[in-house]
């Protein structure tokens, strides 16, 4: 891909229009996705920090709607409704996305690239990561933190532990959330005494049950009572979060699993160092994560075959990008030494197109970019250089 020269004092447009252009030529497509969508793909599969800062309304019809807050669920949504659907295709944007945002503009520009179908998903990761560092540079940026992580190596290391299936659901809830993880397990195992309560057996009996039984025999015991709504949920939801509490409060989760659980957080260097502390760990505790290690170690590969530097690649096992629909790498672009908001921010998310509607699972992957704060970074280092 050849990089674009980076204009001199013409603006965001110019920088953005020059980036828009490279992305066309390295083969993504030009998508314009519609600014008013349904809001529910946002509010059931996008993170906490996106949900609450929605524009919403509702049309004549009822259907509740909001001003697109990111491109990837729209471009996604178009991909999908196309002759292209389940088919390799990548898309570029660049257009304004909508959130509140207090103290700066609710509306902003961004840009980004969306690939779908791929099934070589580790030279995919490291195309998006090359392609995210190639924008930055395109801006004049040279002076670039990379930190990166990958969802799919805690799912796997969740999936091997011996836990009940509610305790996997939370934990995995817990890492997509901007929360402290290690916080979190601290107050969830239950080093403080046990429920100790009339009801505990049927407790204990609910934890360890299969959970579509549990939530039936839950449901049905609610409407046995006359319960139809409460506080604006249904016995549904009411008898799921019971379910879950019941869980919770009446199996502790395992202090193995919880020594394990953070020994795995802990873990963070560069990506060949971090391959070997994850390797040990799932050598020591006998856990068979191999496959989820073995795509961390082809990723590394294509990131140094793309000329990504790795020994500058800093990589932890706790890093999350807090987007409830990210299912594997993950990867924030910084400019070093400048605040703690990313200028190109991305990563996998296998998942979403079979929630959009897909009947077959589709790989995809992608990335973002803030134009606002490149535009801005791009400018500090042009003063700086000229001071200098």
């Amino acid at each position: 891909m050849t990089k674009p020269a980076a204009p001199r004092a013409t603006g965001s447009a110019a920088w953005a229009d020059a980036l828009l252009l490279s992305f066309a030529e390295a083969g993504y497509a030009h998508a314009e996705p519609a600014i008013l969508q349904p809001a529910d793909p946002f509010l059931d599969m996008s993170g906490e920090d996106i949900r609450k800062s929605l524009y919403l309304t509702t049309d004549a019809s009822g259907e509740e709607l909001c001003l697109r807050p990111d491109l990837t669920i729209p471009v996604a949504r178009d991909y999908l409704a196309s002759p292209q659907a389940g088919q390799p295709a990548g898309f570029s944007y660049l257009g304004p996305v909508f959130r509140y945002r207090q103290g700066t503009p609710s509306e902003f520009q961004q840009a980004g690239i969306e690939s779908f179908g791929r099934q070589d998903r580790a030279a995919a990761d490291a195309e998006m990561l090359a392609l995210g560092l190639e924008a930055t540079a395109a801006f004049g940026l040279s002076d670039i933190e990379i930190r990166t992580g990958d969802v799919a190596l805690f799912a796997a290391l969740i999936e091997a532990l011996d836990l009940y299936p509610v305790w996997k659901r939370r934990l995995m809830k817990d890492f997509n959330r901007k929360i402290s993880l290690t916080h979190d397990l601290d107050r969830l195992t239950l080093a403080e005494s046990p429920v100790r309560n009339e009801y505990e057996g049927v407790l204990a009996a609910l934890a360890g049950s299969d959970r579509k039984a549990a939530l039936a025999l839950v449901t049905d015991l609610m409407s046995i009572a006359g319960a139809t709504n409460v506080g604006g949920r249904s016995v549904a939801e009411i008898a799921d979060r019971f379910l879950e509490q019941s869980t919770l409060k009446g199996g502790a989760l395992p202090r193995d699993a919880l020594v394990l659980i953070k020994r795995f957080l802990a873990i963070s260097g560069d990506p060949d160092d971090a391959l070997q502390q994850l390797r040990k760990l799932a050598s020591d505790a006998k856990l068979n994560i191999t496959a989820a290690i073995d795509e961390f170690e082809s990723r590394i590969g294509f990131m140094a075959a793309r000329g990504i530097d790795t020994t500058k690649t800093r990589f932890s096992t706790s890093f999350g990008r807090g987007v409830d629909y990210y299912t594997g790498f993950e990867f924030e672009l910084h400019r070093k030494g400048n605040g703690t908001e990313p200028l190109v921010a991305g990563g996998r998310y296998d998942g979403l197109l079979t929630q959009l509607g897909s009947a077959t699972p589709i790989p995809a992957v992608g990335f973002s970019i803030w134009i606002e704060a490149l535009t801005h970074n791009a400018s500090s280092a042009l003063v700086s250089g000229s001071a200098s």
